[in-house]
Order: C-alpha cells, then structure tokens, then sequence
C-alpha cells in the first residue's frame, strides 16, 4: 500500500530524515514511534505532499506521491480541524466537497462516515457542544467520509481520558476489519501495542528497528522482568550480576532481566541476605523494547 525508500531530508543543513525505508502493507495498522524530533511529522508532510524530500521515493498504491493522491489519503491530525459553529454534519459536508463530494454520493457518504464513528444521532448537534471523545470521533469521519486507501491518524487519542480511548479504539479496530490501512502515530506505548500489527521506531530520522511485538523482543534477552525495591541497591546488583541478570532501571526502579520464568520464592532465594521491600514482576512489554533500542544499548 505505501512503500518509503531511502527518504532524506535536511532543514538548514540539519537531518531530520536519513535514509528512512519501510512499507505498510494493505490492511494492517503501522505505527510510527519516536520521541520529538525523530522524524514522524516530516514523514507524514512527506507522504501528504505538503513537503518535499531532499531524496528517495514515496509510493502509495503504487502511484508517486502528487497532488493526485492526496484523494487516496485520510488525515485525522493530532489537532481537531473543526469548525465550531457548525454541525457535524455541516462540518462534513464542508470536507467532502474540498475532495470533490457532491449529490447524493455526498449525503451518502457522510451518513456512512457518522455512522462509522456513532455519532448519526449527533448529526445536527453543534460542535462546540461535543464531548472532547465526541469530537475526536468526529475527526475522524471527517478523514473518512471520502472513502481513503490510507488512513493517517497522529496522536489520535492524546488528552482523552482512558475510558474514551477504548472507545476510539474499538473504532480503529472496527476499521481495521473493514479493510482500511492504517498509519499510526503516538507516544502512548500500550496503545501501539495493543493497536499495530507492526511497529517501526525513529530515532534522529533514522529507523532502529522494524516489525510486530514478536519480533522486536529480540532487543530484550529476557523471559521475564523482575522490579524489586530494596535500600541495598548496590548489593541487589552485584548478585544480579553474579546470577546473569542485566539490570536496568525503568522508572527510576530497579529491574533485573530473568532468562527464565522463576517461582517467587525463587526469585526471594536469588537475592538472599538482601532486604527486599517489594517484587513485582510483569512480561517483556512494548516499553521495555522501546527503551532499550532508543538508548542503544542492544544496538552496540
């Protein structure tokens, strides 16, 4: 569906992008990860036409980006673009007359994009009465009420309190079923996580390291991350280091890699003479990976 190759770009002799390649396949949800300044907004103004690469090719359905495919792409931004003083469906019929809507494909597809994200019984309701979740939604059907290939969505549920964003992504799901592309920006590690079927992180405009959750636990050689709270830090990590255990801090806690799932009393034995205040143990997860392949330490 949308294949980068070998994409550079520089402002005032600065790199912002080097040499990004990576493709999104049909129907699946791709989420961009990075930190500020990685590279992901220049990648999306790229792959909208609104900027224009120093080097490399970007294909979408096979076609050059141009002016011509801006028909073929969605944008939800990370800034709702609502009018308002206008009705969701008013705000609707604005967009979809700038792709070139009109007649009854245009009341057709605008019956179908509110539908999609719930709102049909918020039609003639007034923006700025809108819930902030409510508003979001109906971002969202402004990006799809032209029926696009690829579906952009930044940051799409930031500031949304959590039970809204499983709203949204119930939604996002639901496209994905119906066969949408998507490309998936956001800074939030459990929603990439439980959203993309792949993932690629940024870093200076560089991609570190590409695929599913499977695969990006290969930057973590552990079965199994041990936290522990202890006043005897030094100690607990000498041990470690004696048990093969790297140790790593996530969140200003101590942390220890286990290369195998141990009973609790086992994991208490390993660290005997040491006073411990707490355990707790959870899987190797999406925040671990990103850390560890942003800092770059399984990189060298």
């Amino acid at each position: 569906m949308l294949r980068i190759q070998n994409l550079s770009k520089s402002y005032h002799k600065n790199p912002v992008l080097q040499d990004l390649s990576l493709e999104i396949k049909t129907g699946e949800i791709y989420g961009l990860l990075g930190s500020n300044g990685a590279g992901k907004t220049t990648t999306l103004n790229i792959i909208c036409n609104l900027l224009r690469p120093d080097r490399g090719t970007v294909l979408l359905d096979g076609l050059p980006i141009s002016n011509a495919t801006k028909y073929l792409i969605g944008v939800a931004p990370q800034e709702n673009l609502l009018y308002k003083s206008l009705s969701c469906r008013e705000n609707l019929h604005f967009f979809s007359r700038l792709y070139g809507l009109t007649g009854q494909q245009q009341r057709d597809r605008i019956s179908a994009s509110l539908a999609a994200v719930n709102l049909s019984d918020r039609a003639n309701s007034i923006v700025e009465t809108l819930s902030g979740g409510m508003k979001r939604r109906l971002n969202l059907a402004i990006a799809l009420v032209h029926q696009p290939k690829l579906l952009i969505l930044d940051e799409p549920t930031t500031g949304l309190d959590i039970e809204t964003r499983y709203d949204l992504w119930v939604l996002i799901r639901q496209l994905k079923q119906q066969g949408m592309t998507i490309l998936l920006t956001t800074h939030l590690l459990d929603e990439a996580e439980k959203l993309c079927d792949r993932l690629a992180i940024l870093r200076s405009g560089q991609l570190l390291a590409e695929g599913n959750i499977s695969q990006l636990r290969r930057f973590v050689k552990a079965k199994e991350i041990v936290s522990i709270q202890t006043q005897d830090e030094d100690s607990a990590i000498a041990r470690g280091q004696e048990l093969g255990f790297p140790h790593r801090y996530y969140g200003g806690r101590l942390a220890f890699w286990l290369p195998k799932v141990l009973e609790l009393t086992e994991i208490i034995a390993c660290f005997e003479n040491i006073s411990l205040d707490s355990i707790s143990r959870q899987p190797v997860g999406l925040e671990h990976i990103y850390l560890e392949i942003t800092c770059d330490r399984s990189l060298k």
